[in-house]
């Protein structure tokens, strides 16, 4: 009975922990979609130039995450998910650190791209944990913790950024991450884990996933699934002044605040998809459900003339909710591979996920120069959403599915 209540308790802890080091992942990530504008026209960035500069700056840090979600998926299925939890926020809790004190956009970008890879090893080693610990019947609400708490840490980021300067934003999410980083001590590493450490078989190889046509093929519809949701949070909210102008906005559209509510939106929609994804014992029924809902806010969005700020906040935390699935398809992602290529997999594809908007940016500028703004809003969405609704279809259900087996 003491070692039952025992076990509980570290489950608990384990995914408080991986939680947290998820809320401030978000913080990290986020924070300088929220500060933007200010930290470039501080540093000597014009006006006009700040959404070219900024899309630069950002995907720069998209770079990042893709290296980093390699570099930390392949660690943790080589030398175990403990270490990918230590070594990727002490990275990214320096790199925020150093990054308060910036003085040139190349460097900013620089400090960004070294963030980024930190930023990699969080919520794929934290989710693996929790999968692999929890019992197959309970994952799911784990997994859905860890994402609606981590998802909070967009709201701290607005929140500090708007009674604080951009800078000091910075040196507080770097001390969030030293923080956190002494809460991990005395956490567990994941019995399945330990069970193929001391083995021969094949741990974190990258080159497994494209070791045949079936396996590669279920790791790019993984990817694919999620990509509709980071289109949403990184273009449509995250340049909201500029559709806001395109909109006729009867005053400025703020990314910062749009970004706040679209993540309580998204905390928000990850307990119903979760939930949803329990009670029907289906996660590609929620997932299904969530991108045509996610579909339906975004024409809402594109189609508001006129425009206020506070019309916009509401839209922001609707459109979070339509996007609401994010803890349902990395927690599938990480359901569909053994143990053996679990980190891997679980660490990169959110990571390929954030990173797609590298040439989703270039698509959508592409459609902005022949178009305009909220035409090239509705193009990709309407595709993205049809590729996403296509991969889905060819991923098989994994609730309840037993994890416990390697890739051969």
């Amino acid at each position: 009975m003491q070692s039952e209540r025992s076990r509980s308790r570290n489950v608990v802890l384990l995914v408080l922990v991986a939680a947290l080091g998820y809320f401030v992942d978000i913080y990290d990530l986020l924070i300088f979609t929220i500060v933007r504008v200010q930290s470039l026209s501080d540093i000597g960035v014009k006006p006009e130039d700040s959404r070219r500069l900024g899309e630069f700056v950002i995907n720069v840090q998209m770079a990042g995450l893709l290296l980093g979600g390699i570099l930390w998926g392949i660690i943790g299925d080589k030398f175990g998910r403990i270490k990918v939890l230590f070594g990727s926020i002490l990275l990214y809790s320096v790199a925020n650190v150093i990054n308060g004190f910036v003085q040139d956009v190349n460097t900013y970008a620089a400090i960004r791209f070294i963030a980024g890879i930190g930023l990699a090893g969080e919520l794929g080693a934290g989710i693996t944990l929790v999968t692999e610990t929890m019992s197959k019947e309970k994952r799911g609400y784990g997994t859905m913790l860890v994402a609606v708490i981590g998802l909070f840490g967009a709201v701290a980021a607005n929140l500090v950024a708007h009674h604080f300067s951009w800078r000091t934003a910075y040196f507080v999410g770097g001390g969030l991450g030293f923080v956190l980083l002494l809460l991990r001590v005395g956490t567990f590493e994941s019995g399945m884990y330990r069970h193929v450490e001391g083995s021969m078989v094949r741990r974190g190889s990258f080159r497994m996933l494209f070791a045949n046509r079936q396996r590669a093929f279920k790791y790019l519809y993984c990817i694919l699934i999620g990509v509709p949701l980071w289109f949403v949070v990184g273009i449509l909210i995250a340049q909201s002044p500029e559709f806001g102008k395109a909109l006729g906005a009867t005053e400025t559209l703020t990314a910062g605040a749009g970004i706040m509510y679209s993540y309580i939106g998204i905390s928000i929609g990850d307990i119903f998809a979760g939930l949803l994804a329990q009670w029907t014992r289906s996660r590609r029924l929620a997932i299904f459900i969530f991108l045509l809902l996610s579909m339906g806010t975004v024409v809402w969005y594109l189609n508001s003339k006129g425009i206020d700020a506070r019309s916009f906040h509401i839209l922001a935390f609707i459109m979070g909710l339509g996007v609401g699935y994010w803890a349902t398809f990395v927690t599938i992602a990480s359901e569909q591979f053994g143990t053996n290529l679990r980190a891997t997999v679980t660490t990169t594809v959110p990571n390929f996920v954030r990173g797609s908007l590298i040439p989703i940016t270039f698509i959508f500028d592409f459609f902005v120069e022949r178009s305009n703004i909220i035409t090239a809003g509705y193009i990709v969405m309407f595709g993205l959403t049809a590729i996403s609704l296509f991969a889905l279809s060819r991923l098989r259900e994994t609730f309840g599915k037993d994890l416990d087996y390697l890739e051969e």
